[in-house]
């Protein structure tokens, strides 16, 4: 039912995955329809119209929406000057997040016309697109510490709730793969606690940020192949 490889641009007609391929649109509707840590079933519906997906319980009402959470960059202009240096490593992380490893679903009503999540890790210096580095944020949202995403994350924390804890968020998205043994993200690059924007020096910087990355989508791609087996059990 989950084929892991299958890249969805293949079936996106020419646009946005994240918009337009059924084929990610159900595999996210697979995989995140199931039992929150409270034991209440999250059921994600994709027949009302005008939303992407859609949950509405006792719980609350909830619209989300897809996003790719890994980067190749390869589109951004401001790093033309890099990734023209290494087209085919840049074209092979590319193709590797197309993949449904590499993609989440986050809510997507904006909330006081403010950004959404997506929109706000997109556009912030600090994160550049960064998913580990919006982990982060997330970890200390549920530490009620300060992070860069911090008030775009407490604008949607009746979602964030849903999952009671940072590890209870990581375990049922299938995240576990960005975390050490201690509990501690995965950073693709060094961290500087958000000193500073996070930008790559030079090919090996970005060849050193796709190994990583690399790693992470297939970890969770064998992660996803798993559980999708054990639903079919």
């Amino acid at each position: 039912m989950i084929d892991t490889s299958f890249n969805m641009y293949s079936d996106a007609d020419g646009g946005d995955p994240d918009a337009t391929s059924p084929t990610l649109r159900s595999y996210h509707k697979f995989l995140w329809s199931k039992s929150l840590p409270s034991g209440d079933h999250f059921v994600l519906r994709d027949d009302m119209p005008g939303y992407y997906l859609y949950h509405s319980s006792a719980l609350g009402d909830f619209s989300l929406g897809s996003d790719a959470i890994t980067h190749s960059y390869k589109n951004q202009i401001n790093k033309k000057w890099l990734t023209t240096q290494i087209p085919k490593e840049v074209q092979e992380l590319f193709n590797h997040g197309s993949t449904i490893g590499a993609y989440l679903v986050f809510p997507n009503n904006q909330v006081e016309r403010k950004h959404t999540p997506n929109q706000a890790r997109g556009i912030l210096r600090l994160i550049d697109d960064r998913f580990d580095l919006t982990l982060e944020c997330i970890r200390r949202h549920y530490a009620d510490e300060t992070s860069p995403l911090a008030e775009t994350l407490k604008r949607y924390a009746a979602f964030f709730q849903l999952f009671e804890t940072f590890e209870g968020y990581i375990q049922f998205f299938l995240l576990d793969d960005l975390l050490d043994e201690q509990g501690t993200v995965r950073f693709y690059l060094p961290f500087d606690n958000f000193q500073s924007p996070p930008k790559f020096m030079d090919a090996n910087d970005y060849l050193a940020y796709k190994i990583r990355v690399e790693s992470f989508i297939n970890a969770r791609s064998r992660r996803i192949e798993s559980y999708a087996k054990q639903l079919k059990t």
